[in-house]
């Protein structure tokens, strides 16, 4: 994620040149032992991303000063490659057939090699947190334990007395927040935060996680031409906030957008009906309401964090975020 930050020229640049420091060492990092293993495994690194994560990382690294430089790269690497490892696995189980505008590792070499590639970055992943300490450690296995079952209970769904969007809220805490929740803490812990310092980056970091997705579920309905292509849920039968929203208001005047919706939309006109329905719903709206809730929540959350040129760069980030889906 590109950083416009309105602070300190000399603190941005640090941050950026951390970055570029990051991304090549990430590139090395999935180097395997022959050259099929290095190809596959450094695919959707190579189609670049955001860097989110590593960016908070960083962020959260800064707010006390004496931070092992060293210590905060390998800390980013880690929440990356955990985060493309589980762009693997997620390829797979979404029967996709691209990733960040490139064919998928899935539908290039087969779900056995993208299975195994996403194992493979895991290890990449749990090799460097263990230089970092115990303390990493622990949080990486339970960031990871919540993104499987995040995982798992996007495939299974609701149950019969589940509230679909509380349901899809959670998924998305899990899926998404816990690991962007875990980047912010490791910054804060390669700086020496205090305990309470650290939970308030943790409920930041969770919030900024949700408010991520959500911002990516209405750019899926109402971006133009310009940006992200438009519809890519709504084609593939994706529920997310808006729909679900859709679904929940039960309104007899939705019935054709309710029959476009949730289900795998093939017809290039039934695709663009269904996006011209989405954009004049109220649940848009909503959404749009719901994303400024969560970023205002979390810039409530950065107030615990002492006065520096970090956190004001994270509430800056915030804005951002919030920024994309306007």
């Amino acid at each position: 994620m590109t950083l416009e930050i309105g602070v300190d020229s000399t603190f941005a640049q640090s941050v950026g040149d951390r970055l570029m420091s990051i991304e090549d060492r990430l590139g090395a990092s999935a180097f395997g032992d022959t050259p099929f293993v290095t190809e596959v495994a450094t695919h959707i690194i190579n189609a670049g991303g955001k860097r989110f994560r590593p960016l908070l990382v960083v962020l959260a690294s800064q707010l006390y000063a004496g931070a092992d430089q060293d210590a905060v790269e390998r800390a980013a690497m880690v929440v990356e490659l955990t985060h493309v490892a589980s762009l693997y696995h997620d390829d797979v189980m979404d029967e996709a057939d691209l990733r960040r505008g490139a064919e998928s590792a899935n539908h290039r070499w087969s779900n056995s090699v993208a299975i195994m590639i996403g194992d493979f970055l895991f290890a990449r992943a749990s090799s460097i947190v263990a230089t970092l300490g115990v303390d990493y450690v622990a949080l990486q296995a339970e960031t990871f334990a919540r993104l499987v079952q995040g995982q798992i209970a996007e495939t299974r769904g609701p149950s019969g007395d589940d509230d679909p969007v509380a349901h899809y809220l959670q998924v998305v805490a899990d899926k998404t927040g816990s690991l962007i929740a875990a980047s912010a803490v490791f910054g804060g812990m390669v700086c020496g935060a205090s305990e309470p310092v650290l939970r308030a980056l943790a409920a930041f970091g969770e919030e900024i996680g949700v408010v991520f997705q959500l911002s990516d579920d209405i750019i899926d309905i109402a971006s133009d031409s310009t940006g992200k292509t438009p519809g890519t849920d709504l084609r593939e039968g994706v529920w997310t906030l808006p729909t679900l929203l859709v679904k929940a208001a039960a309104d007899p005047a939705d019935t054709r957008l309710r029959e476009l919706i949730g289900r795998r939309i093939t017809d290039a006109d039934e695709l663009a009906e269904a996006l011209e329905l989405m954009r004049a719903h109220p649940a848009l709206a909503t959404a749009r309401a719901e994303v400024d809730r969560r970023a205002q929540l979390a810039k409530e959350l950065l107030s615990q964090l002492p006065e520096s040129a970090a956190r004001d760069a994270l509430y800056e980030l915030c804005d951002q975020v919030v920024s994309r889906s306007t």
